[in-house]
């Protein structure tokens, strides 16, 4: 019996419809949610991206604003306009499109930006407060994966967790999430030995590494639930990290690519946005 498919995309809709009716009721008290996305260059994935996010602003009503840069632009130009955005009152929300070109240096942008407009989660601040497990910004794909497993019904505590990959924007943090509800957490990387015993083990397995079809069918626990945030282009369509028809034999529950994991971080980023709104309210 295959995989239950774990729908990314109505899940998301569903979060989207829940954060209009919020957006208009906090309209009605005068407050209008503002993002600005900063974009430096015309990377082809980037525009889809920035294009995306502000069509979902508009269908929430957000206030959004665009500033798409030429590939020349200097760090310091940049780190300009992010002061002036973090001084913004219309604005509440700054998100920086990654990558940036090889020049600017991104962790210098991302520390300018001010923790309270840090939609992104991607500061300093905002990842020592998942750490701490205090209150805060949580990168928008590790939140948007934390929705998918609950979606399911099974319960992080006590669970096996392996996370293979371990970027500040994915892998570490849904590490760190999957601690704070009580699973047994295991991170994998590339310098993993036997990476397919440490993936059977999992009853929950996070995948984000960019490696298409790296896991497969074998390497997965009969009734696991399986994330996989890859999106990679092999031969003109999007594949993700794990191979899915072999995967979807054994697993319990697995989110397809596309469709799984990609709506769920523009959602997460609109959250983000409103609670950012509300915080900067009572400030």
């Amino acid at each position: 019996m295959s995989a239950v498919l774990i729908d990314g995309k109505a899940i998301a809709a569903q979060i989207r419809s829940d954060l209009a009716k919020q957006v208009r009721e906090i309209k009605a008290g005068g407050l209008v949610p503002g993002l600005a996305v900063v974009m430096v260059g015309d990377d082809p994935a980037s525009s889809v991206y920035v294009n995306m996010k502000k069509r979902v602003c508009e269908e929430l009503g957000i206030y959004s604003e665009q500033h798409l840069l030429p590939a020349s632009t200097t760090q310091d130009e940049l780190l300009g306009l992010v002061r002036q955005l973090n001084s913004d009152p219309s604005i509440h929300g700054i998100l920086v499109q990654l990558p940036l070109p090889g020049h600017i240096d991104e962790q210098a942008v991302i520390a300018e930006i001010s923790p309270r407009k840090d939609v992104d989660g991607f500061h300093a601040v905002s990842l020592g407060s998942l750490v701490a497990g205090q209150p805060g910004f949580v990168p928008c794909t590790p939140a948007g994966v934390m929705r998918l497993i609950k979606s399911t019904g099974v319960e992080v505590q006590g669970k096996e967790c392996v996370v293979v990959g371990r970027s500040i924007i994915v892998g570490k943090p849904t590490a760190l999430l999957l601690l704070q509800e009580s699973g047994t957490v295991t991170v994998c990387h590339s310098k993993t030995v036997d990476l397919a015993a440490k993936c059977r083990q999992a009853d929950i397995l996070v995948v984000a590494v960019g490696r298409p079809g790296l896991i497969k069918g074998d390497m997965i626990k009969p009734g696991a639930v399986v994330i996989d945030v890859g999106i990679n282009r092999v031969e003109g369509r999007l594949v993700g990290d794990v191979e899915f028809e072999t995967a979807r034999e054994v697993a319990g529950y697995i989110t397809p690519v596309p469709g799984g994991v990609g709506p769920m971080t523009i959602a997460m980023l609109m959250h983000n946005t409103v609670q950012a709104a509300l915080m900067q309210r009572q400030d």
